[in-house]
């Protein structure tokens, strides 16, 4: 049996990749910044052939990219947090042209496929606060900082 085990490394098995785990490569969040940025110029100056989306206010707060720069994820909020169903259908109508206009602003090899989805980071972050408002919490809190001083 001696050519069982060949091409096994001290017996163990490989793993997907040295930095499982880790966060966004410097890459993927320069690239993601600069969709941002463009995108958010392109919907601000109105560049897209749909009325619908022009009289929409859109913020993009950010943009994550996948580590082979294949797809953009947008988190995307309409002005006041309204329609944004509206917003999101509107956007997706739109994402060829949204696309193109990003790709002629940008140098990178692939345009990416781009997909939008509502940003709750907003409601979240209520929510938090809410939660950190309740008499309950606020006692849990003080207690745990009196505990801390011993």
């Amino acid at each position: 049996m001696q050519g069982a085990g060949k091409g096994l490394k001290c017996g163990r098995m490989a793993k997907k990749s040295k930095f499982a785990g880790a966060g966004p490569s410097q890459r993927q969040l320069r690239v993601g910044e600069l969709i941002r940025r463009t995108l958010s110029e392109i919907l601000s100056r109105g560049e897209i052939h749909d009325p619908d989306l022009n009289r929409m206010s859109i913020t993009v707060s950010e943009v994550r990219v996948t580590p082979d720069l294949r797809i953009a994820t947008a988190f995307v909020l309409p002005l006041g947090g309204k329609n944004q169903e509206e917003a999101i259908a509107a956007l997706a109508r739109n994402k060829g042209e949204i696309r193109h206009a990003i790709t002629k602003q940008m140098s990178v090899k692939h345009s990416p496929d781009i997909r939008f989805l509502i940003d709750d980071t907003f409601d979240r972050m209520d929510e938090t606060n809410r939660l950190f408002a309740q008499e309950g919490v606020r006692r849990d809190l003080a207690a745990g900082d009196d505990a801390g001083e011993d």
